[in-house]
């Protein structure tokens, strides 16, 4: 099998994976919640996409990773995770521009994440960050889903 195949069943397993946890385990857990606890915790890991910026570490990543590819993905992590943090921190206190701020991250986020996995000439040289798109993304994805579910269908109780 060659590197590309593995990246891509790995990636769609984690994928069908958290998306069968999502529907039976989290989404039924969430929507009996306040919507503004629910989408609090659907943001929360996205906080954490600091972790992207490890494709900017030499020690770490491939030399002949490309730079395109590691300059937008491990900035584009960074925004994510500061719009989730300011999102966070809209919906804990309740700023009337909470959910703009939420659409803003979401999108920002979801179409960063796409934008990265479009590259696939650099899959060969993810080397030491491989757990992130085959692992993390996926998660990231599903709950970034899971956001937009929220914000259109207005899911969970209202308190």
């Amino acid at each position: 099998m060659d590197t590309l195949a593995i990246f891509l069943t790995q990636l769609i397993m984690s994928i069908v994976v958290f998306s069968l946890l999502a529907k039976w385990v989290v989404y039924p857990w969430l929507v009996n919640r306040a919507a503004k606890i629910s989408m609090m915790i659907l943001i929360a890991p996205h906080s954490l996409r600091h972790i992207g910026l490890t494709f900017m570490v030499p020690s770490v990543t491939d030399p002949e990773i490309p730079q395109s590819f590691a300059f937008t993905t491990a900035w584009g992590d960074f925004s994510a995770a500061i719009l989730a943090l300011i999102a966070l921190l809209a919906l804990k206190n309740n700023w009337k521009l909470a959910i703009p701020l939420v659409w803003i991250f979401n999108l920002e986020g979801f179409i960063d994440l796409i934008f990265a996995l479009s590259q696939a000439e650099a899959v060969p040289t993810l080397a030491g960050t491989w757990y992130i798109p085959t692992f993390i993304v996926p998660l990231l994805l599903i709950s970034h889903i899971m956001i937009f579910i929220w914000l259109i269908k207005g899911v969970g109780k209202q308190h």
